[in-house]
Parts: C-alpha cells; structure tokens; sequence
C-alpha cells in the first residue's frame, strides 16, 4: 500500500524516532511512504519550541489561531502530493489544531488513520501554553472523531479519547516500541571505561532531561547512600541539566554524577549497555516512554513509578520493579543490593518485549492490518 503520512515534526527528539522507526518499518515490509511535513531541522537546539518562530512575537491567543490557519497550508501540500502519488490511505501524527489530513480524507474519501501521542490540549494547558482553552479541546476532539481509526500509545490516553467523543470501536491502541539495535549483542564497556565508571554499579537514565522527569530523586539517593560505588550516569541533555550539576555539587556527590550531553541516537544502545539499573523516575499518566522499551529490550532492571501507563507493560516483581510516592529510595535500595534480582528482573524485561512484540516492526504490521481492513471496507 501507499501510506501519505502527515505530520507537523521538526525536531530531532522522541517524536522523530517514533516517526523514522515506524515509516522504516512499514518500508520494509514492502509499502511505500510517501511523507508530508516541514523539514526536520538536524541541528535544531534540543530545547527549541517553547519560544520559537511565530511564538516569540504573537500575543498567545494570536498564535493559536495562526497554529489553526496552518492547516490551510498543510492542506495544499497535503493535496498536492496526493494528486502526485494516489496514496492508498492518510496516516497522521496528531497535532493541536491541524485539521489538514482529516480535510482532505473527507475530501477524497480516504481512510484516516490518526496516531495520538499526548492530549496536547491537555498538555499544553498543563505547562500554562494555552490561552484558547475551549477552542483547543474543541479541535482536539474534531479532529481525533474526524479520523476512521485512532491509534493512542496507551490505555489511560485511549480513555481521554473515548471522553472526547470517540467511539470503542474506532480506538486500537498501540504502544511505542524498540529496534533492531537494541536487540542485538552490545558491549557497554568503552562508554563505562570512557567515563571512568568500570567498577561502579551505574545508574542510569536516557532522554532530553527535563524537571518532571524526577532524576534529582537519584540524586538525593546517592548523598543519602552514601557509596563509593555508585555513579549515576544521565544520557542527554536539556533544561534541567544546570540545576541537576548544580544539586549534585550542594549535595557533595558531584563526582558521582555525569551528564553526557547530546548522544547520536546511533550509539544509544552502546550506552544504555553501560547501566546496571535503569531509571524511569516519573512519567506523565498518558505517555508510552521510548525509554522504557530500550532498556526492557537491553535485560536492563527497570524501576518507574507504579502509574497506570506503566503498569500496562510491567508488573511490580516481575519484569521490573515500581514504587508508590515516596518510596523511589527503598525501592531503589532492593536492586541495588541484591544482583539476583537485577539479572531476574532485567531478563523478563527482556521477554516482555519478545512475547508481547513490543517492536517497530510489530508496530507496522498492527498498523498494516489496520490500513488492510480500512481500505477494503472503503472498497465496498
């Protein structure tokens, strides 16, 4: 099939992977891909966005509206490459306000397979980006009806789009996945013996790092600990990099901690290779972390919060372990004193992955027979 795949991504982040993953593998399995979106911008900061473009001059309801007037231009394009490549069927990343795919699938009577990653209205609101508040949730909720099937990565988001308006029967949920590369034999020991850490147990925690991501916890763990042996090893960068060093520094344990900065997501499974405990420390109620599958995929012990989207893969004593509120120290405690569990725990993490094919190439073939099924009921 010919799949004309719409989205609004310009960076580099997690949005891309989940786009680069999953175009390449319905690639392989044979369908074209046709893409529709800006340019991706390779060297774009990693914390551009919040005050970009159009955002740093307009008043915010202006800006909302212009977000909205968008989806005329998207449209042409969307069109025009239509007209040049007879796709079979649109599949479009969701965007706050972008009407642009389901326009033109009403249009042309082609299925419309929405992928939603967040309630970004929601979000938005939440992080005080959001001026036209109703207008945005009236958007949102147009446009996840509009489209024939809604793929949302989680359960808890699956039910923000059944409140919307959606019907049961039009939601697949689908979460995110993992590669090939984190499946195959990697050796973590040039990045623990480029960051001096060959004999420390390694704490580790990969992603643009941001204050909600809760890493300072594994900070405050190690001034509380007290051990030698310990060093936390955060893989990224982002804006709460500075105040992390900085609490480090007034903790005493600055020589425990290391922040790589910016890592090619080429060398990222060489990387996560290099932990011994894997961190997951918060995580927003909706969200399918791409995190959470490469260290599973890597037989990495997970310790996350027991929050209703990560217990949709794992289970607490099972295949990682999870802590209530305050409990991230004593849980953090048990996998780090006791190896066994470690190498317990990081191995059904592993065949989590292989039983319930937590993969991009899993990934296209749910999203295959759905793009089956869609376009042989337009047939008929």
């Amino acid at each position: 099939m010919k799949f004309l795949y719409s989205h609004r991504t310009q960076s580099a982040d997690g949005q891309w992977v989940h786009i680069d993953a999953l175009t390449r593998a319905l690639s392989e399995r044979g369908h074209e891909i046709v893409m529709a979106g800006p340019v991706r911008q390779e060297n774009r900061p990693l914390n551009a966005g919040a005050r970009s473009g159009l955002k740093q001059f307009l008043p915010a309801r202006l800006y909302e509206c212009a977000e909205f007037s968008y989806s005329a231009r998207g449209y042409v394009r969307l069109a025009r490459l239509a007209a040049a490549t007879t796709p079979d069927l649109i599949y479009e990343r969701y965007n706050l306000h972008y009407f642009a795919g389901a326009w033109l699938s009403r249009r042309l009577k082609l299925p419309f397979i929405l992928e939603v990653n967040a309630p970004l209205a929601e979000e938005r609101e939440a992080h005080g980006n959001l001026a036209l508040k109703t207008f945005a949730r009236r958007h949102e909720a147009d446009i996840w009806k509009a489209a024939d099937k809604v793929l949302p990565v989680t359960e808890t988001l699956a039910d923000r789009i059944r409140a919307a308006g959606v019907a049961d029967e039009k939601i697949e949920i689908i979460p995110n996945g993992v590669g090939r590369e984190f499946l195959e034999p990697v050796e973590g020991a040039k990045i623990r013996e480029r960051y001096g850490v060959e004999h420390k147990l390694v704490l580790g925690f990969t992603g643009f790092v941001r204050d909600w991501h809760g890493v300072d916890r594994a900070i405050h763990y190690l001034a509380r600990a007290g051990r030698d042996d310990l060093h936390l090893l955060i893989v990224g960068d982002g804006p709460a990099r500075a105040g992390l060093e900085t609490l480090a520094s007034e903790l005493g344990v600055a020589r425990h901690v290391t922040v790589t900065g910016v890592v090619q997501r080429a060398a990222m499974p060489e990387y996560v290779a290099a932990f011994d405990i894997a961190l997951q420390p918060a995580v927003v109620d909706y969200a399918s972390p791409l995190k959470l599958f490469e260290y599973m995929a890597m037989a990495k012990p997970v310790l996350a919060p027991d929050a209703p989207n990560i217990l949709e893969i794992l289970k607490d004593g099972e295949n990682g372990l999870l802590f209530r509120g305050d409990g991230f120290d004593a849980a953090l405690g048990v996998l780090v004193g006791d190896e066994h569990i470690r190498r317990a725990l990081g191995a059904a993490a592993r065949k989590t992955i292989a039983r319930d094919d937590y993969t991009w190439a899993g990934n296209a073939r749910r999203v295959e027979r759905i793009a089956e099924d869609l376009t042989a009921q337009e047939r008929q």
